[in-house]
């Protein structure tokens, strides 16, 4: 990746905006190093199999072994013939990790309850001023085998390979799957509060007891089916532990949803609501609450829903179906307070129904609340939520209400760079994007699209010559002419009942109204000075969910060159053209897009998910490559080797390989390096690193499913050859060798939270990350 300019730099990360707040000392932070003297990075970047001009210029640490490693000097070619991959968060030497929690630590009031699977977004709400005591929110996404054999599929060549449950957890699941079985799927999802404490002698972060740490899961609530009419009135636990007994912990709901769908709920419960599941990122708001996003509930629960906003029917074979679940409650942001248990958790309905990512806040006193979210799917959308009433005080636990009343807007962005916001509202005229125009660019560069530019759109009778309300109806470019007239030049209200319906059908309310079909929005983040919204778009490959435009979004590569620009997601920024971000114009920029740093415009990483700004405005990012094609290996027993061949053209999805593991980047935004991804940590064999938070010198950050879908690490090995792009845009090859599975954290010293066992059971867990001097900044 070449070097921005300083006024590029300028440009992208302090805008016009910030550019009139910071004046000239921003800019000459950003001068290059021609420009102005400036000091390097107080850290050495942590050496990863590819090639990244940062090697070319600073010293890196290149890891050899479990908390060993060597500095590697400086050289033009950095091209490495063999790499050989770590099982731990490799971090530079002049830090150190450690272990804070793990799943099934029992570090509640009750003895059953554990720490949850799978552990992402973390929020912290400090109980003194100095950072150094307070409660920790960590998000339990979903489960992932060593979790269990029992969420094996059939085909699956780990069927009957050991697990991890009982090892850790103490007892046996049932051998097949029931009802005990499903309720700890769910139970290990949802959230868990703990307080932690640096006030010890080593000064590192630990949990310690608080009759407020608490669990708030899955099936927080499922005591209430008792007030049920129906054949779910006795589904009212699990088991016979004292976890497992339904209690009476439900969630509510706020907004238009609350009381124009779900009173029409077949589970008759009204705006009770049980439990909250597959939260995957979230927020913090500044009156002390978190707001935890449900994302991927489609597989669990009934996605689909009629004009009315209800689920066209329980899903066969799926959780919802075993617990009465009811599909229209799920999919929502998620306000908890963590130092209040009193505080009812609640789904907050105004913010649309879909597979929220996250949700990033504008709180200023004076003015309206605004939230940014990310619906992440393929062709998912970039929202925006604007309250009807406006901030008295930023810190006051009154703005929760503010969530109640207001509207959600849906992007629709232009070629040209200009954007509109587009509200989500039964007046709002009907006008998708054709999907011929969304897949131009891919048709006039292949000849042909992928899933030929599938737009989803919501079924009904009589529309597009369909016999059945509710649900999807798959327009694309072989019946976009005959089926599109009926979709157009109408209004939401010719489509759903209500506002709560079309809130609760959102990502399809949004296809219709035009919104732009996005490239996986994984984080919004709003930058604390200049306001603007940097978004992660974590891969522009389309799906079976939809096709994002590719007039804004990379979605293939488009030639067999070698060095052709690659489509795994990149980094874009939102400028709005309100200062208060009320409005409905904005215009939109790329500034750095996904692939190899040898490719065209690559920026050296793969699939950046979740962002950070750290005290100095600096852009923190972890990637979100998938499980099956890290190092080039697919997942399983086997360690099928995947393609990777850079003369091929269309979905290269499977070059993310080339990356190793998930790994941490940061882009400084001034000095010498100022706009270059310069690596931090990685992550153990088959982790996703997620949740990066801030306090004072410490990032927390979670290491999510390590070893996931691969057996128990028994000290087997793979080896590969694997192609990669050097700088230059020709390819080499490199000998890949790693464990086949992953160990972490047992692996580690006893000292840092492991149990020094070089084959022990992998388990999720949250660590921090501290300077080794004790210094009181990060960096």
């Amino acid at each position: 990746m070449s070097k921005l300019s300083r006024r590029e730099l300028l440009i992208f990360l302090a805008g016009s905006a910030g550019a009139a707040i910071l004046g000239d000392k921003l800019l000459n932070s950003f001068a290059s190093g021609a420009d102005v003297k400036t000091p390097s990075i107080s850290f050495t970047p942590v050496r990863l199999p590819h090639p990244l001009p940062i090697y070319q210029q600073q010293k890196n640490f290149l890891p050899t072994g479990i908390g060993q490693g060597e500095v590697v000097n400086v050289s033009a070619d950095i091209k490495l013939g063999s790499y050989n991959v770590i099982d731990d968060v490799i971090v530079p030497p002049e830090y150190e990790r450690y272990v804070i929690v793990s799943w099934g630590d029992r570090v509640f009031p009750n003895k059953d309850d554990y720490f949850g699977y799978n552990n992402d977004f973390t929020g912290f709400i400090p109980l003194s001023k100095t950072d150094n005591v307070g409660y920790l929110w960590v998000n339990h996404e979903y489960i992932s085998f060593p979790f269990s054999s029992l969420v094996v599929e059939d085909s699956s060549d780990l069927k009957g390979l050991p697990d991890a449950f009982e090892k850790v957890i103490g007892w046996t699941l049932p051998s097949s799957r029931n009802i005990e079985v499903e309720g700890e799927f769910l139970y290990n999802q949802g959230g868990s509060i703990v307080r932690i404490s640096r006030q010890n002698k080593n000064k590192r972060f630990a949990v310690v007891k608080d009759a407020k740490n608490r669990r708030i899961h899955g099936l927080s609530g499922l005591g209430i089916n008792s007030q049920r009419n129906d054949d779910y009135k006795s589904i009212t636990a699990w088991g016979s532990r004292n976890h497992q007994k339904g209690d009476k912990n439900y969630l509510i709901g706020t907004g238009p949803a609350a009381t124009q769908v779900f009173n029409l709920s077949s589970d008759e419960l009204g705006n009770k609501i049980i439990g909250t599941a597959f939260n995957c990122s979230g927020g913090k708001t500044p009156w002390g609450t978190i707001l935890s996003a449900e994302e991927n509930f489609q597989n669990s629960f009934t996605e689909g829903v009629k004009a009315n906003g209800t689920q066209t029917d329980y899903t066969d074979k799926t959780i919802g179906k075993t617990f009465g679940l009811v599909g229209e409650k799920y999919g929502w942001i998620v306000e908890i307070d963590p130092k209040n248990p009193k505080y009812r958790p609640r789904k907050h309905t105004s913010l649309g129904r879909f597979r929220h990512e996250n949700v990033a806040l504008r709180v200023e006193k004076g003015k309206k609340l605004v939230a940014y979210l990310g619906d992440d799917r393929r062709g998912g959308h970039t929202w925006k939520f604007v309250s009807a009433k406006t901030i008295s005080s930023p810190t006051s636990k009154t703005n929760s209400s503010l969530w109640e009343k207001g509207t959600l807007y849906v992007a629709r962005y232009n070629p040209d760079g200009t954007g509109k916001w587009i509200p989500l509202l039964l007046t709002t005229a009907t006008n998708p994007i054709t999907p011929t125009v969304l897949s131009s660019v891919e048709f006039a560069a292949l000849q042909k699209v992928q899933k030929e530019g599938l737009l989803p759109l919501p079924r009904r009778n009589g529309i597009a010559g369909e016999t059945k309300d509710g649900g999807t109806f798959k327009c694309d470019r072989t019946n976009e002419t005959k089926a599109l007239p009926d979709y157009q030049n109408k209004k939401l209200s010719d489509f759903y009942s209500s506002q709560g319906a079309v809130l609760t059908d959102a990502f399809l309310a949004a296809n219709l109204v035009g919104g732009t079909p996005t490239a996986r929005p994984e984080d919004v983040e709003v930058h604390p000075t200049t306001k603007e919204v940097f978004i992660a778009y974590t891969d522009g490959a389309p799906g079976s969910d939809g096709y994002p435009d590719s007039r804004i979004f990379q979605v293939a590569k488009l030639s067999t060159d070698a060095k052709a620009t690659q489509q795994s997601g990149g980094l874009y920024k939102i400028i709005e053209d309100s200062a208060d971000a009320t409005g409905l114009t904005f215009r939109w920029q790329r500034f750095a897009q996904g692939g190899e740093a040898g490719s065209v415009n690559g920026a050296g990483f793969a699939n950046v998910d979740n962002l950070v700004f750290d005290n100095q405005g600096n852009v923190w990012g972890v990637t979100d490559m998938s499980t099956d094609t890290h190092n080039g290996f697919d997942v399983g027993a086997e360690g099928k080797q995947t393609k990777i061949d850079h003369t091929v053209s269309g979905n290269v999805s499977d070059f993310t390989g080339v990356f190793g593991n998930n790994w941490l980047f940061f882009i400084p935004t001034s000095g010498a390096n100022a706009g270059q991804v310069i690596p931090f940590a990685h992550g153990p064999v088959r982790c996703e690193m997620t949740g990066p938070t801030f306090v004072g010198n410490t990032l927390i950050i979670s290491v999510q499913h390590p070893g996931e879908d691969c057996p128990i690490n028994d000290g087997t090995m793979l080896s590969r050859s694997i192609e990669l792009l050097d700088l230059n845009g020709t390819t080499f090859n490199q000998t890949r060798s790693l464990p086949r599975g992953s160990s972490w954290p047992s692996n580690i010293s006893k000292s840092d939270g492991g149990k020094e066992q070089a084959t022990g059971i992998p388990r999720p867990s949250v660590i921090g990350i501290r300077p080794k001097n004790s210094r009181s900044q990060f960096i």
